[in-house]
């Protein structure tokens, strides 16, 4: 197994964006939190975008809260630390500010399905992820390094296929004909254009209603000549995390679903030529090394019961062949990974016992990540 080296990334100066993604729930979040730790005390300058992060992380950065502009995190030298959480819908809302004048703006901001689409639309999340993105890495930022932990979505290829979707939706046939009727409505072929938009639009008010169809109207008349070039700021984004200077990390736990998740991801990077930094296997279950096998451990914890005598003892031998059993389980599937992706360097991150609340949980998570010998 290649060692995945993550000291040598961090300190690299080349390495602009780091992206944590994988399945929900493998501890991305707390990944990328610990990677902006243990880089900022390598000497660099980091602002870690998270998504969502448990209220006990912004505490383990000793923030009373994360929302939409970096907070600095004291305790972190010789370089830097801030730290954000997403805001979608003011992402979004700061799209619309920056491209319409302050009327333009207010009616897009007050339309109600643009205020649907900007809190729930599926889709959004993902496409804001690389709007805040593509804010943080401007040529005048202070941070050196950005590192990204990606939405909790159904499956880790949304965070790549969501924006370019929805930047299609925006930019797509749908948006052109609903705006067509405006565009032309002063010419023969605008009038004949608008009669058959009319027929469409009967059968869509059937469908959606008429006041949703009238705020889709009134949001895409205001938007379409306000800014538009949605998939072009997208695709700009996604062509970002191309570039040498960004480095993929994929987060799995040991288990199939997500080392299934994980798989899926490391061939479309590698299809799409992304750069791959690795995979972290993370709360891998550790055992201490001995003589005695599962099966004699358990054996001997069925004796004692067997005794009617040391219960307390029984037991705890029973525990530990259980974590026997998990690790080897454990070790299956990752050997099954790194058979059919030989060439992705992976470090393995044990299990911690408790949950991380402050930052030496963090260093203690970045420790991990940077042991090259964390291997099985």
């Amino acid at each position: 197994m290649t060692s995945l080296d993550i000291d040598a990334l961090l300190s690299n100066t080349d390495t602009e964006i780091i992206i944590c993604t994988g399945a929900g729930g493998v501890g991305k979040t707390t990944t990328a939190a610990a990677l902006g730790v243990r880089a900022a005390e390598l000497g660099r300058n980091v602002c870690v975008l998270t998504i969502d992060p448990a209220r006990r992380l912004a505490q383990a950065m000793g923030l009373t809260e994360l929302d939409n502009t970096p907070r600095p995190v004291s305790g972190v030298s010789p370089g830097s630390l801030n730290a954000m959480m997403l805001d979608m819908k003011r992402t979004f809302d700061e799209v619309v500010e920056a491209h319409a004048d302050p009327e333009r703006s207010k009616q897009i901001l007050e339309n109600p399905f643009y205020q649907a689409l900007s809190s729930s639309f599926a889709g959004t999340q993902e496409y804001m992820a690389m709007e805040k993105l593509g804010q943080l890495h401007q040529d005048d930022s202070p941070w050196d390094l950005i590192i990204v932990d990606t939405p909790p979505s159904r499956s880790a290829l949304d965070f790549l296929d969501a924006p370019a979707r929805l930047g299609s939706f925006l930019d797509g046939r749908f948006i052109r004909i609903l705006t067509a009727p405006a565009r032309g409505a002063g010419s023969a072929i605008g009038r004949i254009a608008a009669l058959g938009f009319g027929i469409f639009t009967n059968v869509l008010s059937k469908i959606l209603g008429a006041q949703v169809l009238s705020d889709i109207g009134t949001f895409v008349a205001a938007i379409d000549t306000t800014f538009g070039g949605f998939r072009e700021r997208a695709d700009a984004t996604y062509e970002l995390l191309k570039k040498p200077g960004t480095a993929f990390i994929v987060v799995a736990a040991p288990e199939r679903d997500a080392l299934r998740e994980a798989s899926f991801f490391v061939e479309r990077l590698q299809s799409e030529s992304m750069p791959l930094a690795g995979l972290v296997l993370n709360r891998v279950q550790e055992v201490e090394a001995g003589s005695a096998t599962e099966e004699q451990i358990t054996a001997a914890a069925q004796r004692l019961r067997a005794s009617g005598e040391f219960e307390l003892t029984a037991s705890l031998l029973e525990l530990h062949a259980q974590r026997m059993a998990l690790k080897e389980r454990q070790k299956h599937l990752a050997a099954r990974f790194e058979s059919a992706h030989p060439t992705v360097p992976i470090i393995a991150v044990p299990a911690m016992a408790e949950d991380i609340h402050d930052l030496d949980g963090l260093r203690q998570i970045g420790a991990e990540l940077a042991d090259k010998n964390n291997d099985w």
